[in-house]
């Protein structure tokens, strides 16, 4: 089943200066406010960024069931926004919680403890022009 987003309520001065995907979406990254995790990452429009700042639970949409969901709705692993803040480009959104639980779907704490790169010590100062840092 698809849902079409209804119309959004986010503040028209807020929606102005976002810099959306072509699909009309904002990567969210979610951070634990107290110790810096990045936890996840998700996507919002303008309706689950008003969501997410006017209920105070992190509100996604879901691009494969093209729906919104509420973390913790379903899981009982809940983000509690402490603050929300969009980058200097204003095409991401840093949403600071308090997680409860885990914060990915595979029921680890983050999205991003188990497959680690490794990357070579040194090697981007040696690509990169000293006028550039």
């Amino acid at each position: 089943m698809t849902s079409t987003p209804p119309p959004s309520r986010l503040a028209p001065e807020i929606s102005a200066r976002l810099k959306r995907s072509a699909d009309g979406l904002l990567p969210a990254i979610a951070q634990q406010y107290d110790t810096g995790e990045v936890l996840m990452l998700g996507w919002m429009d303008d309706e689950a960024l008003h969501r997410t700042l006017t209920t105070g639970r992190c509100t996604y949409w879901s691009r494969s069931r093209r729906e919104y969901w509420v973390k913790g709705d379903t899981s009982g692993h809940f983000q509690w926004v402490k603050s929300v803040a969009l980058d200097c480009d204003a095409d991401t959104v840093l949403v600071k919680v308090d997680q409860v639980g885990a914060a990915c779907h595979t029921g680890a704490r983050t999205c991003f403890d188990k497959d680690v790169l490794e990357a070579v010590e040194g090697a981007a100062d040696s690509d990169t022009p000293s006028s550039a840092q």
